[in-house]
């Protein structure tokens, strides 16, 4: 059983969804936003709030697994730069708390959650409300961070699998 934290990391919203998994089930235990636009246009303020929010769902669910999407080239290079401060300061938060970091691209999470990588906001939101049987469609921002969560959950499943098959052939070799 393990406990997946992700992120879907963004300077003013960020999104956090957290599932517990055991081997192929996923079952949810929440998911929200961190709300850095509180603190108004001081981006080092929001990087706080990101920072103390992160940490403090650390504390809360206490995680064995951390994920969060990585960085895509926007249109803006200063939302990109943004983007990137916001998302080191959740690693960060992660670091503290003694978690590797796993990072995946928009497409690899559409493409795990959904089975394209080019799937949309809605199809991304259908899905994991599907997977995670939940009564109502998580915000977006949420959605796309329980998105991150399942996407870690089934590269670490299948990684598992993957050791546990390379054991056996070794042993299989020192017979």
């Amino acid at each position: 059983m393990s406990i997946i934290l992700g992120i879907d990391p963004g300077s003013r919203l960020t999104g956090y969804g957290v599932i517990k998994q055991q081997g192929r089930h996923f079952t949810y235990l929440g998911s929200g936003c961190i709300r850095a636009i509180s603190a108004g246009d001081d981006l080092g303020a929001r990087l706080q709030v990101i920072f103390a929010g992160v940490s403090e769902l650390v504390l809360q669910f206490k995680p064995d697994l951390f994920a969060i999407e990585q960085v895509f080239m926007a249109k803006n290079p200063d939302s990109a730069l943004k983007l990137g401060q916001a998302r080191g300061a959740a690693i960060v938060a992660a670091t503290n708390a003694g978690l590797d970091i796993a990072e995946y691209s928009a497409r690899q999470i559409k493409q795990s959650v959904v089975g394209s990588g080019g799937a949309d906001k809605t199809q991304v939101q259908h899905m994991v409300k599907t997977i995670l049987k939940l009564p109502g469609t998580p915000q977006a921002d949420a959605a796309d961070a329980l998105a991150v969560a399942l996407c870690h959950g089934h590269s670490h499943e299948a990684l598992g699998k993957m050791a546990g098959k390379v054991t056996k052939t070794v042993r299989r070799r020192l017979r």
